[in-house]
């Protein structure tokens, strides 16, 4: 497969955290106590999606809150105009639930970290030659862990994480088969989103977290 020089890399907290969250909110305000929750627990990428109203507008003092302790990117992108106004609220990375090469070729011109979904080997392959940082395999649940490995028989060099679906125990699997990183939303935040028990969350943190140090690293 092509070798992107410029493909943007995968940032250190993401390298050593190996999750994502996957925020989806019916307000931006409801992002706040969960974020600080998945912070102060060690889950230190946070993806925020734009079905969450107001996002785009919020961004820069969400990145500015974080700046510090997690990675804040931007997903469910789905046009050029959102990836260009996330990438200059200072997105950490974008995320797209599908290939979508406009968007990921904008992220890689800009040096920002992007993860374009797909499912098939084909799309999977394009959002790679693309130059994205890793692809995002959406709905993971459709296939499961093992198919990471019949990826990596033509695809040697690809990375990919998984999302939708990924809980507790797909985690560990899905990381032992070589995943850099896994995505969670409902597995994950459970409740936290409609201002259910921050301290379960925290310790379904704790119990991924463990997970994750069990893991070998890819």
């Amino acid at each position: 497969m092509t070798t992107v020089a410029t493909r943007p890399p995968m940032s250190d907290r993401l390298r050593a955290g190996r999750v994502i969250a996957v925020l989806r909110a019916d307000h931006v305000d409801r992002l706040l106590p969960v974020c600080d929750a998945l912070a102060e627990a060690g889950i230190t990428s946070l993806e925020l999606t734009l079905t969450t109203p107001g996002l785009l507008d919020a961004m820069p003092r969400l990145v500015e809150r974080y700046a510090g302790t997690a990675d804040v990117g931007v997903g469910t992108v789905t046009t050029v105009d959102q990836a260009r106004t996330a990438v200059a609220d200072g997105a950490g990375y974008l995320v797209t639930p599908t290939v979508n090469e406009p968007v990921t070729m904008l992220a890689v011109a800009a040096g920002v970290a992007v993860f374009p979904g797909g499912l098939t080997p084909t799309e999977l392959a394009a959002g790679w030659q693309a130059g994205a940082t890793a692809v995002k395999i959406f709905p993971a649940q459709l296939v499961g862990p093992g198919y990471l490995s019949h990826l990596r028989g033509p695809f040697p060099d690809l990375l990919a994480i998984p999302s939708g679906g990924v809980d507790l125990d797909d985690a560990r699997a899905w990381l032992t088969a070589g995943a850099p990183a896994v995505s969670m939303g409902g597995p994950l935040l459970g409740d936290a989103l409609a201002g259910g028990d921050l301290a379960a969350l925290r310790t379904r943190c704790a119990t991924v977290r463990a997970v994750v140090d069990d893991c070998p690293p890819t």
